[in-house]
């Protein structure tokens, strides 16, 4: 699909002047329309996150100044900016995903996923090759056909299994899986065996690995896991069980378990004499395992026998068995289960279920259609030509206008639109070519109604279309208000310096302040040290030389105007705080090596943080006089007395 390529090229000034005319025009400024439906939106989220909630003409005051400095950041050009476009377009590829989903599907999938989970299912299985083309498809189809014909007259499974079925278990199990659950198949093949009655064949199905069939010889109920040990006298893996040994077996088991009757330990002679030498080293423990997880006689004694009971010796095609069960646990109730599940939905093809489920209900929205020509023009062109080949592809789709599919009144998929995407190496006659080009063109409409779906998002939705509009402009705001006055006052040194000099009145001090240098060090023998060396110092840079002797031993700090509670060495060295606050981890003495007290103060650096901030909100003041006889603004006042 080109989304990502579409979603590029959406252009938002544009996008805007398509809106649909039931969203009316609230307001104008500097000539640029704002629909009721924004105002809304932004006036909503605003309430909702005020302590002090805003009148709604005070919102609208405040809502118009935050769209004048929007359009000062456009006719700024600072939306033209590469780091802008990346920023915006990495914003927009991030939330139009959450648009391209129906998030209610994901829970009814889990749903379904945990009521399959209540039974088991017992089946058999076939499979055959799918083929290399749609050709050798349509064979191999109608040869598993064929075979179900068989099996329904009474043809044994396992037979027809092993002669023809390409699933590589066969040899083992000669088709017959067992009891499974869900989420343990791909989800086609779990679909078709949950909803198979017992006792029937299913129809021949298509997954990624070929077609199948299955028969659903009966279901059970999940009664949750069991946690168990055992002891296996083992048969020889290879060659018939004789009844000699099938003799000695029982007898060695049967010994093992006259012991265990007569007090002996379990786990201990698990470990002695059990044949299964992974288990045995912990004493038998095969751990937690759901039920019809073990072949069917082993499933069966350990879900029936009570909890803290052995068992008699049993069976199994693996050897003869005693079982000890220690605990047992109810099926997972479904927030326990959930992040299994999900991870399993989101492995196969029901991850794309919720993206599906969207397109289909955009198709009922754009009035999807197959077109009712089409597929009889099809069949006379492919008639005409003498069937499908490949020159068929060359020479006739490749560039075909035939609509096969209508959408959202002249939207077309067209036979030379999938024409790139049908195989040209395999020849078909007229019925089975249109049901080829059927199969193509299905897919390939839902990618075609999607891509418009997300080229016109912006148009058709209103709440994608605030949440960008919402970013984007939240994004120019903080762009022009740093370049105006935040950033822009601390820029402007010049502007910055003359604002000081006409306000010095204003940014006076209570109390004197320190400047200067302090002096910190590891000790009270390092500091005396320190001073000594300064009282005979002659030299031009005392604080080089200091630095050069004493290294890490002390700390010289450059302290700007601080008053009372601003430095804790301040505090402790001139106003009255402690020297506990004031020592770190290494340096505990304290001095000042250069400067002192100050009435007031003496240049712009000593007061710049005061200076800076009130310099921001004259310029704030300025610009919203400038942005007033810049953007005219119009309001349909009767219209915003209807916000509610």
């Amino acid at each position: 699909m080109k989304t990502k390529l579409l979603i590029l090229t959406l252009i938002v000034a544009t996008a805007l002047l398509a809106v649909a005319a039931t969203d009316p025009v609230l307001m104008t400024i500097n000539n640029k329309e704002i629909k009721l439906s924004e105002f809304e939106y932004l006036y909503h989220k605003n309430q909702q996150q005020q302590v002090e909630r805003e009148t709604l003409d005070q919102y609208a005051d405040r809502f118009v100044t935050y769209k004048r400095k929007v359009a000062d950041a456009e006719a700024a050009g600072l939306d033209t900016t590469a780091a802008f476009r990346k920023e915006l377009e990495g914003y927009r590829s991030d939330i139009v995903s959450q648009y391209l989903v129906d998030t209610t599907v994901n829970e009814s999938l889990v749903a379904q996923a945990y009521d399959r989970m209540k039974q088991y299912v017992d089946v058999d299985h076939f499979m055959y090759p799918t083929g290399k083309n749609y050709a050798e498809s349509l064979r191999n189809r109608a040869f598993v056909d064929s075979l179900r014909t068989v099996l329904k007259a009474g043809e044994p499974w396992d037979s027809i299994a092993l002669k023809y079925s390409s699933d590589p278990s066969v040899t083992r199990n000669a088709g017959h899986y067992g009891f499974i659950t869900a989420n343990s198949f791909p989800i086609e093949f779990e679909d078709v065996v949950y909803n198979t009655p017992v006792g029937e064949i299913s129809q021949p199905f298509k997954t990624s690995y070929g077609y199948h069939m299955v028969r659903v010889n009966g279901k059970k109920d999940n009664l949750g896991a069991v946690h168990a040990a055992h002891i296996l006298v083992m048969f020889p893996r290879r060659g018939a069980v004789t009844d000699s040994i099938r003799t000695a077996a029982k007898a060695k088991i049967d010994s093992i378990y006259a012991a265990l009757q007569n007090g002996a330990d379990f786990a201990e002679m698990a470990k002695q004499h059990s044949d299964d030498k992974g288990s045995a080293m912990r004493g038998g423990d095969l751990g937690w395992f759901q039920q019809a997880r073990m072949v069917k006689e082993f499933d069966e004694m350990a879900v029936s026998m009570p909890v803290g009971a052995i068992s008699e010796p049993f069976e199994t095609r693996f050897g003869y068995h005693i079982i000890k069960k220690m605990e047992t646990r109810p099926m997972a109730t479904i927030d326990e289960a959930r992040t299994a599940i999900t991870n399993a939905i989101g492995r196969d093809s029901r991850a794309q279920a919720p993206t599906q489920a969207r397109i289909e209900q955009k198709k009922v929205d754009y009035g999807f259609k197959a077109d009712a020509n089409a597929e009889k023009q099809l069949r006379a062109l492919l008639t005409a030509h003498g069937g499908y080949d490949s020159t068929f592809v060359a020479d006739v789709a490749t560039g075909s206008n035939l609509s096969l599919y209508t959408f959202d009144k002249n939207q077309h998929v067209t036979l030379g639109a999938i024409a790139l995407q049908l195989e040209k190496h395999m020849t078909l006659g007229t019925a089975d070519a249109v049901d080829y080009i059927k199969s193509v063109a299905a897919p390939a409409a839902d990618a075609a109604v999607n891509e418009y779906y997300v080229s016109n998002i912006y148009r058709d939705n209103k709440d994608y279309r605030n949440l960008l509009n919402e970013y984007r402009d939240g994004m120019l705001l903080f762009e022009i208000s740093n370049n105006r006055v935040w950033e822009g006052a601390s820029r402007d040194t010049v502007g910055l310096e003359n604002y000081y000099n006409l306000h010095r009145d204003e940014f006076k001090w209570n109390e004197p302040h320190f400047k200067g240098i302090i002096l910190k060090a590891e000790n009270d023998s390092v500091l005396q040290a320190v001073k000594a060396d300064i009282a005979s110092y002659q030299g031009d840079s005392l604080t080089t030389m200091l630095h050069k002797k004493y290294t890490s031993q002390i700390r010289m700090e450059r302290v700007p105007a601080m008053g009372r509670g601003d430095n804790k060495v301040v505090d402790y060295l001139y106003f009255g705080g402690t020297k506990k606050a004031a020592t770190d981890k290494r340096y505990t003495e304290f001095m000042t090596l250069e400067g002192g007290l100050v009435e007031q103060p003496e240049s712009l650096a000593d007061v710049k943080g005061q200076v800076t901030s009130q310099y921001q909100e004259y310029l704030e003041k300025e610009w919203l006089k400038e942005l007033e006889q810049k953007y005219p603004v119009t309001i349909n006042r009767k219209l915003l007395k209807k916000v509610k």
